[in-house]
């Protein structure tokens, strides 16, 4: 934290970054790329934390320089939080508790807003531009923070010692130790600073706290008014459309594969695509993006993730706007598999759809096979065999389909599919 002319405190925003870790309901940890530090174990205590322009708490919302922000706060148990703020540039700051209020004690189901009507601070968007993070710790215990961040004299707020998200988490983890497993939980928020019009690069800003000053108007037009962060919206459902009926073959889908595990959380509802539906989910860790699908008249529906869903969302884009399912692939037709290391040491996924498959590799890229070239090669046992993975798409080759692979290739001739080793 920086000291600046006219009392002003400049602190870095931990804002920023999709959520990470619990809600204020009971459940285990879910541990995402935006995740700080997380309670490895199910705790009873839950918290959420979210700015005033994204009231779910799950958004990553612009905000332009000089505009002011809010932050709001609510735990399920009585609780002691702490609110940090980490910047693009891993610049860290305090601003919860501070000498500006009372206590840092936060009672269950009491909504929390920063800074508080009548606070004698204000929190203003300032740089610089990039990605922010919140984050929210809260812990059944009054915490000894001494060694993270020290209060000097008067300010109002304190200076912290550490600087980077890593030696942040790796000091909160020494810090909660003395606690009970189950004594501690956090959250974060995101959001980014710059122009909310063509802005190309990320934006992250720095929060910066004016006590006792009102936000300075805008030579021009005034921005408008935030309203102070509503208690969060309620988490939409696997499987739940916008009339709140659900698709049960979703539900049943996001159950079956431990969705809290490997989807995560919903970002948009059960909706119409093509002549079947979709839902979007958040992703956890190395799973990345994710979608349910559901086929008209299927009695069941199947996830793909990450690189599979990138390129299967681009083929679709391709042939028609990504209105409906790509032809050559089609509806998922089964829950996509990890492909353990073949004799090649290469290791990938693997989507098998209605009229074809996607094989995804970190070593080549993702590719799509389809017809009696994709028939063939499972036939020999697929990326386990001396064929390996794919190492492009298939493709025609003197109007007859070929494909290409590590350990060999195969070719149409005169109406027959060959297989040839390198």
């Amino acid at each position: 934290m920086r000291t600046h002319p006219k009392g002003r405190l400049t602190v870095t925003a931990l804002l920023g970054l999709s959520v990470a870790a619990m809600t204020a309901s009971a459940g285990p940890a879910k541990i995402t790329a935006q995740s700080i530090i997380v309670n490895p174990v199910e705790t009873k205590l839950g918290v959420q934390v979210w700015v005033n322009r994204d009231p779910s708490g799950r958004g990553n919302p612009v905000y332009r320089k000089g505009e002011t922000i809010s932050v709001g706060l609510k735990t399920n148990q009585d609780a002691y939080v702490y609110l940090f703020n980490v910047n693009a540039n891993g610049e860290i700051d305090l601003f919860f508790p501070n000498n500006y209020e009372e206590s840092n004690f936060v009672q269950a189901g009491v909504t929390r807003v920063f800074p508080a009507r009548g606070a004698k601070y204000t929190l203003t968007v300032g740089g610089p531009n990039g990605q922010d993070k919140l984050l929210a710790l809260a812990s059944t215990r009054e915490l000894n923070i001494d060694d993270i961040a020290e209060f000097a004299g008067s300010q109002g707020f304190a200076d912290v010692k550490v600087q980077g998200q890593e030696n942040l988490a790796r000091a909160l983890s020494i810090v909660v130790n003395p606690l009970p497993a189950d004594g501690w939980v956090t959250d974060v928020a995101t959001f980014r600073v710059g122009n909310t019009g063509n802005n190309r690069g990320g934006a992250t800003g720095t929060v910066t706290m004016t006590p006792g000053q009102p936000t300075p108007a805008q030579p021009s037009q005034p921005a408008p008014q935030q309203p102070a962060p509503a208690q969060p919206v309620t988490q939409i459902q696997p499987g739940e459309r916008q009339d709140g009926d659900f698709d049960q073959a979703m539900v049943q889908a996001y159950d079956r594969l431990k969705g809290e595990e490997s989807l995560g959380e919903a970002t948009s509802y059960a909706a119409p695509w093509g002549d079947g539906l979709w839902q979007k989910f958040r992703g956890v860790g190395a799973y990345g993006d994710a979608v349910l699908l559901h086929a008209n008249g299927s009695s069941r529906a199947y996830a793909v993730h990450g690189m599979l869903l990138e390129r299967y969302l681009a083929l679709a884009r391709a042939e028609n706007g990504a209105t409906r399912p790509p032809s050559r692939l089609g509806w998922a037709a089964g829950d996509e598999k990890v492909i353990p290391r073949n004799s090649y040491g290469t290791s990938g996924l693997y989507g098998f759809f209605q009229n074809g498959a996607l094989y995804g590799t970190e070593k080549y890229g993702t590719f799509w096979l389809t017809g009696s070239v994709l028939k063939t090669y499972q036939g020999l046992g697929g990326s386990g065999s001396f064929l390996g993975f794919p190492t492009r798409d298939q493709y025609l080759l003197n109007g007859a389909w070929a494909a290409d692979f590590e350990g060999g290739s195969v070719r149409t001739v005169n109406g027959a599919v060959k297989v040839y080793r390198k």
